[in-house]
């Protein structure tokens, strides 16, 4: 397999009033295509660090970022705004849902923020997704008519309509359920047999089950890489 991702001595910094807080150490990373990775660690481990960091909205100091064979460690705010529109979908644990729009204009908010894809196929690809997570039925309506599950496949759509490379997903079970949190799981696990690349944030031991490697951080210190039957 192909890497997607590789980090290279990374070191990230937050400025303190005394001092700088050293959030990620020497962290050296490959992911590749079609990989399942969990990211597990408690509150204040740096996990959701290192995917803000992995999704290019967060920056650090030191090291590189080889992303699909190419290095980005430089690359201005606009250039990484760009790969992440074309290249990187987004899953919350929040939703980030816009509740003046309805789920279909949600939907379709990444492919309007690309620019170059016509209303038609903007309406098409949509249709598309919203039928992927079983939500199709749903397209005018608004967020706030939705359960926290269905909240969830629609942000799931959302990060799926401009095809990414990757899929980032920030504890996307957190606010759901069991029950509910579980068919959010198989639909992930679904794209993953599909081939694609999902890096996943969760503190819940329980959801490993579904990934093919694990890494846990402890004080900005990244474990070696465990490995998954699948």
């Amino acid at each position: 397999m192909s890497s997607v991702i590789e980090l290279k001595s990374i070191n990230k910094y937050y400025k303190l009033r005394e001092g700088r807080l050293h959030a990620l150490k020497n962290i050296d990373l490959t992911i590749e295509q079609g990989d399942f990775l969990m990211i597990m660690g408690k509150s204040g481990s740096g996990k959701t660090t290192l995917l803000n960091l992995l999704g290019f909205l967060d920056s650090f100091e030191e090291g590189n970022y080889i992303f699909n064979g190419e290095d980005v460690t430089h690359l201005n705010e606009n250039q990484r705004s760009e790969l992440r529109n074309n290249y990187m979908g987004f899953i919350f644990q929040q939703f980030h849902l816009i509740e003046s729009l309805t789920i279909g204009q949600n939907v379709e908010l990444p492919l309007v923020y690309k620019g170059n894809v016509s209303h038609k196929d903007r309406l098409n690809l949509t249709e598309k997704y919203l039928d992927i997570v079983g939500l199709l039925n749903k397209k005018n309506q608004r967020p706030t008519e939705l359960s926290g599950g269905q909240q969830q496949r629609i942000a799931i759509a959302r990060a799926l309509i401009n095809d990414p490379y990757v899929i980032f997903a920030d504890e996307p079970t957190g606010a759901l359920d069991s029950e509910t949190g579980e068919d959010i799981m198989n639909i992930l696990k679904k794209l993953n047999e599909e081939k694609k690349t999902i890096i996943m944030v969760t503190h819940d031991e329980d959801l490993t089950k579904y990934a093919n490697k694990v890494i846990r951080i402890k004080d900005g210190v990244m474990s070696k890489v465990e490995l998954r039957c699948q």
